[in-house]
């Protein structure tokens, strides 16, 4: 059983019978002289068999029983190890890759920003990383989580690359596996080639918060009257008071100090996607503004943080933007990043701007709005884009309402598709035992 010479014809059945799938037959060679002859003497052959012989592995089975006691599964395992189920290996990895793929499709991160949808497609075309689908995931989790922490609050890149992955400084380093992939990622989000130079690599991570400057990085606020003494409270009720906007630096809302809202009444702050509509706000209502803020097109770090501290403080957030591929994009971003809801942000809402306004730009490469998937059919169904500038008369009366209630959240908010906003996930209700939210 262990002559050199059949050496071969071990690893042949060896390797047959590790397929996973039904043997009868096992074809060898092709075999020397010796090689025949040794065949032959197992087989009990009266003549040599053919220079590459298939050999019914029964007639196998009863020459080595017959020799050995034992059948040729555990024999050929004994001398060269133990067999494979390759088809069964098969099955788990395809169903290991299918279930990552299906994982990433449905990550929340994918499915709240659904220009994202082309990202994760051209990852599951460029396949696994090392083969493993283990590794891949490692990878792709991190790529998400550098997302979910975008854009950055103003970090050099190393500092924000240790803060997020784990204490590791390099993770993001130009030319890293991690740091193409998010840097594809933002292209799609954003809707721009992937970056080709170390110049545009610079760029588009400066578009998300990276290594901004705090006093540069601003966001624009109107009739925002915060409760409390601190300077960013101060200083916004200073410019409400006046009629006036008020740029907000990051710094500024880095250390706000003393920043309440009234969190029994609930305020509704209203945002806007272009300065031009808050521009026609502060002329229309002068010092009775309600609140409003202005991301200015793509929500940096400086508009997030005074967003979320709106809401930490009980505010009701909603927002409007433009009706095209880039707006669609914009509120997918900010509405999966702080608890705002739309505002006239419907198809219906759409349809009802395009008939007023039939005649715009073409609205580019369209992505499903999460909040009303109708939305994108519509537009493509028009196919033209309408600005916010077009509705500001509707959003300039939603305004008016807001003011003739003094700021505070209607009872019975309608629902988000509507004109007004709904309630919001704001975290719950005011605090027990007081008036106001404080944020310090």
């Amino acid at each position: 059983m262990r002559r050199p010479e059949l050496a071969p014809v071990w690893r042949a059945v060896h390797d047959r019978l590790s397929s996973g799938r039904p043997v009868t037959r096992v074809r060898l060679g092709p075999l020397d002289e010796a090689q025949r002859e040794a065949l032959a003497d197992l087989l009990g052959m009266d003549r040599l068999p053919a220079v590459r012989p298939s050999v019914p592995l029964a007639r196998l089975e009863e020459a080595v029983t017959e020799l050995s006691g034992h059948t040729v599964r555990e024999t050929v395992s004994a001398l060269l190890g133990p067999l494979d189920d390759r088809a069964e290996t098969r099955r788990r990895r395809e169903a290991e890759r299918a279930e990552l793929w299906a994982w990433l499709d449905d990550h929340p991160t994918v499915r709240a920003q659904p220009a994202l949808a082309a990202w994760a497609a051209s990852c599951r075309a460029g396949g696994l990383v090392d083969g493993s689908p283990t590794a891949t995931r490692s990878l792709l989790t991190d790529a998400l989580s550098v997302l979910d922490a975008l854009p950055a609050p103003a970090e050099p890149l190393p500092a924000f690359a240790a803060r997020v992955l784990r204490g590791d400084s390099h993770a993001l380093d130009d030319g890293t596996r991690l740091s193409s992939l998010v840097l594809r990622a933002l292209a799609a989000l954003h809707d721009t080639d992937p970056p080709r130079s170390a110049a545009d690599r610079r760029a588009q991570w400066a578009r998300v918060g990276i290594a901004d400057d705090e006093l540069s990085t601003t966001v624009l606020v109107a009739g925002l009257r915060p409760l409390g003494d601190g300077p960013l409270a101060r200083l916004a009720r200073l410019c409400a008071e006046a009629g006036q906007a008020a740029s907000l630096t990051l710094a500024q809302l880095r250390t706000p100090g003393g920043f309440a809202l009234d969190a029994e009444a609930r305020p509704v702050v209203s945002i806007v996607e272009n300065p031009s509509v808050l521009a026609l706000a502060v002329r229309r209502f002068g010092t009775r503004c309600p609140p409003l803020v202005c991301t200015s097109g793509w929500p940096n770090s400086a508009v997030l943080l005074l967003l979320r501290l709106l809401a930490d403080g009980a505010a009701v957030l909603r927002y409007h933007g433009d009706f095209d591929g880039e707006g669609i994009r914009i509120a997918a971003h900010l509405l999966a990043r702080t608890p705002a809801r739309p505002w006239r942000m419907s198809a219906a809402d759409y349809r009802a701007a395009a008939a007023r306004a039939p005649h715009g730009p073409p609205p580019g490469r369209l992505t499903e709005a999460p909040w009303d998937p109708e939305l994108t059919v519509a537009i493509a169904e028009h196919g033209i884009s309408v600005v916010e500038e077009l509705v500001v008369d509707l959003l300039l009366e939603d305004l008016a309402v807001t003011a003739r209630g003094g700021g505070r959240a209607p009872e019975n908010a309608p629902d988000s598709r509507g004109s007004e906003a709904g309630e919001g996930p704001t975290g719950g209700g005011p605090p027990a035992g007081g008036r106001s939210s404080v944020v310090r």
